[in-house]
């Protein structure tokens, strides 16, 4: 047999043992990739049920925390003091401008022009007064109201923060019938224990 055909014959043949071993190469990566592609799924929805079987969610209702807190109620009634005072304040500055109007209509055409240009001036300078003071008193009243509405909710915030530590919810939400939440489980309503808890420490405060 010439060397140019034992030479032929051999390659083939280690090209027929590298294809054979390159299809189990193959075969033994599929095989491996399939068996991690169902590892990872396993695993993906293990994590699924966990997650789902400790997925809670706890409420409480505004209105009865407004209506029990005695920090809210304390709050109310700053607002109604301060509402009354700005109130008071602006009805006597207004009692005093028509006392001043009223003068000046009593002396009607006796008023000389100078007197009555005198008049026209100081009366536009009570409304100016008047419509200043009564914006400055609003927003007094609306910075008060706002800091103790901020007041109210880090006090929630904080004893839900300490509270949620032993009870693990994943959410607490604020509900209101306003809220578009239409079915509620009362074994997740926490209401009752907000409430105790921030009556103690705002009497704690006190």
């Amino acid at each position: 047999m010439p060397p140019s055909f034992l030479y032929s014959h051999r390659m083939k043949h280690i090209s027929t043992i590298l294809s054979v071993i390159a299809l189990g190469l193959i075969v033994v990566l599929f095989i491996t990739q399939k068996q991690q592609l169902q590892d990872m799924k396993k695993h993906v929805e293990g994590e699924k049920r966990d997650q789902g079987s400790g997925f809670k969610v706890a409420y409480f209702d505004m209105d009865s925390v407004e209506a029990h807190y005695d920090g809210f109620k304390d709050a109310q009634d700053k607002v109604k003091t301060q509402t009354d005072a700005m109130n008071q304040e602006l009805s006597s500055l207004d009692r005093s401008n028509q006392k001043k109007i009223e003068g000046w209509r009593e002396k009607g055409n006796t008023m000389t022009q100078a007197e009555g240009e005198q008049a026209q001036q100081q009366y536009q300078q009570m409304q100016q007064e008047f419509a200043s003071r009564k914006q400055a008193l609003e927003q007094a009243l609306y910075k008060s109201t706002e800091d103790l509405k901020t007041n109210i909710r880090k006090s929630i915030e904080t004893f839900l923060r300490d509270y949620n530590k032993a009870k693990n919810y994943s959410y607490i939400i604020e509900y209101d019938p306003n809220s578009f939440i239409y079915t509620k489980d009362t074994v997740y309503n926490i209401t009752p224990d907000l409430i105790d808890g921030l009556n103690a420490n705002y009497k704690k405060s006190k």
